[in-house]
């Protein structure tokens, strides 16, 4: 064998075996690899705002400031019923995958605790933790302020 071809076939084996090694991942290797989610990989802190529908109103004009200390401040105001606004502080919670928030000490009768955190953007959820769907689904964004 040449030295050209020897050193190939080292490569090669060098080469599989350091993939392998990597896919091995030792005995968590069935584990999802929770270091890619909305938490770590995206820049979530910032301003969110948008108006999100209302039952009653021409909608609700919502506000909500993420920290980096996991604390939040949000702002409600329903629109055509007064320039009363509202306006509630505390922090808030990661669920175990780190691609939603829950607002703490909040209460959804007042105002939406969940939201899924994306790129650029929250998506208010229901009372389940669920995404809104259906006509209006688009509406219950909150766009981050630039």
């Amino acid at each position: 064998m040449t030295i050209k071809k020897f050193s190939f076939v080292l490569s090669i084996a060098c080469l599989s075996f350091g993939l392998n090694a990597c896919k091995s991942g030792g005995s968590n290797s069935n584990q999802l690899d929770d270091s890619h989610s909305s938490k770590t990989c995206l820049d979530w802190k910032g301003t969110y705002s948008g108006i999100v529908p209302c039952a009653d109103c021409e909608g609700i004009e919502t506000k909500l400031s993420l920290n980096e200390d996991n604390t939040y401040q949000i702002s409600w105001k329903y629109m055509g019923k007064g320039d009363k606004a509202y306006t509630e502080k505390g922090t808030f919670v990661w669920n175990s995958t780190g691609g939603m928030i829950t607002l703490e000490n909040m209460d959804a009768k007042k105002c939406p605790t969940m939201y899924k955190v994306c790129e650029n953007h929250l998506l208010q959820l229901d009372l389940k933790g669920n995404e809104i769907t259906g006509e209006l689904a688009d509406n219950y964004i909150l766009n981050k302020e630039q």
